[in-house]
């Protein structure tokens, strides 16, 4: 998964946003992007680094100079007294776990997808399911950037503390992020339960298993009543003593299944979409029961070959059921036929400022359609429903607020507002998304 960049002309995964910058440019050095960004300023011009664009929004489209990640990638230091590794920030996820596990150490958790850079990833506040911290964000020991002024600035809980108080989700507004350190454990081994269900008992042991399991991640296809349940459990499994399900069985479960069986079905649904309920019910009996253990990037990541828009929300982890229940109302009394599953995480409050689940136990919903399928009237239909509850859109994908929106939805929303004033004064990294979110 990744940006298209054809000449000029750059495009995010899903298709669904461009943009064409008048320069590209790759730095290889903190100094090169300094220099980019200083001459950004005297010419009154701007910058974006553009990770591997797979937010859904516009938040990473360049304006005028972009920068490409690829040169400022690979572990820079591993501490192992402090258990903090440092990477470049331009590393991609799936780059970082693959050398933490040869270094036979994990991040504690992630998403399912890990095409991301790291610095697009923290940036947009992604995260997982369950565990003590779901977000990225949340593992963040420190970081370096690179300000609208010029600066190299350095930000822990011991080095400009304010800063990193509230720059760990900085949505690429307050500088050019050119290193990150991750709190990092020993690895570990998940052993994954994933169980289909019908929607009655999934809602009604949801609490359970969320108390149960590690780590919970459900799937509810629309038009029936099948969800697909995913536990991950820790183990005292020691690394390579995993029994990992066999290569065919998961290339019929991750690949065929999951991706050229499900992807078929999309483009049938695409095309006929009267088809899509029922195309939904042999998808949700197709699933069967599994169990199996491996470390524990294999577990929370698995492909995605389907390309796919996406929006999401986080509600109050009290309310989310009901929330969950109200837009089930919503889409069985509505004519739109939705063809992927609607996923359900959970994460606890933590500290991050403009975290999605900053200062409160949050349950996720998010909304998928195909990306060559138009999501307005779907996406639209349910946002009401999800800001209703006090909702906080994820900063990475669909959804229509502004800043006066989201304000109210954060307690240090004009901190960071004055911490931008400071960082980047005179708006060498905006583009119009963030002039929507943040005001200008």
């Amino acid at each position: 998964m990744s940006s298209a960049l054809h000449g000029h002309l750059w495009r995010n995964w899903s298709g669904l946003e461009e943009a064409v910058p008048r320069h590209v440019e790759t730095p290889a050095s903190v100094e090169a992007v300094v220099d980019v960004v200083r001459r950004a300023r005297e010419a009154g011009t701007t910058v974006k680094m553009t990770g591997t664009g797979h937010s859904f929004t516009a938040i990473a489209a360049p304006e005028h100079t972009l920068l490409r990640p690829e040169g400022l990638s690979g572990i820079l230091d591993v501490d192992r007294e402090a258990m903090t590794v440092t990477a470049r920030a331009g590393t991609p996820l799936k780059d970082l776990n693959l050398a933490l596990e040869r270094l036979g150490l994990s991040l504690h958790n992630m998403g399912d997808i890990a095409e991301q850079t790291i610095a697009g990833a923290t940036s947009t506040g992604t995260h997982g399911t369950g565990g003590v911290a779901a977000g990225l964000a949340a593992q963040l020991a420190g970081i370096e950037m690179v300000t609208g002024t010029g600066e190299v600035l350095r930000a822990s809980v011991t080095e400009n503390p304010d800063v990193f108080d509230l720059a760990r989700v900085g949505l690429g507004a307050l500088g050019v992020l050119t290193s990150l350190t991750f709190h990092v454990e020993p690895l570990f081994v998940l052993e994954a339960h994933e169980q289909p269900m019908t929607w009655d008992r999934g809602l009604a042991s949801y609490d359970e298993m969320a108390a149960a399991a590690h780590h919970l991640d459900l799937y509810w296809f629309p038009h029936t009543d099948r969800l697909m349940v995913k536990q991950n459990v820790r183990t005292d499994l020691e690394p390579g003593e995993q029994e990992p399900p066999s290569r065919v069985a998961a290339w019929w479960e991750d690949e065929a299944l999951s991706n050229a069986v499900f992807g078929a079905l999309c483009r049938v649904g695409s095309r006929v979409p009267p088809l899509v309920p029922r195309i939904n019910r042999v998808a949700g009996r197709a699933q069967s029961e599994r169990r199996y253990s491996d470390l524990a990037h294999r577990v929370f990541v698995t492909p995605r070959r389907v390309r796919f828009r996406e929006m999401e929300y986080a509600v109050p982890r009290e309310v989310g059921l009901n929330v969950l229940r109200e837009c089930r109302r919503v889409i069985d009394a509505s004519d739109w036929r939705i063809a992927f599953p609607v996923e359900v995480r959970t994460a606890r409050a933590d500290d991050v400022a403009l975290s999605t689940a900053h200062g409160r136990d949050s349950l996720y919903l998010a909304f998928h359609v195909p990306a060559d399928t138009d999501h307005t009237a779907y996406f639209g239909g349910l946002e009401p429903i999800l800001r209703e509850a006090g909702g906080r859109p994820h900063w990475g994908k669909v959804h229509t607020c502004t800043a006066a929106d989201l304000a109210p939805a954060y307690d240090r929303f004009t901190d960071f507002l004055a911490l931008r004033d400071r960082l980047d004064p005179d708006r060498v990294f905006a583009n119009a998304h963030l002039r929507r979110i943040l005001g200008d």
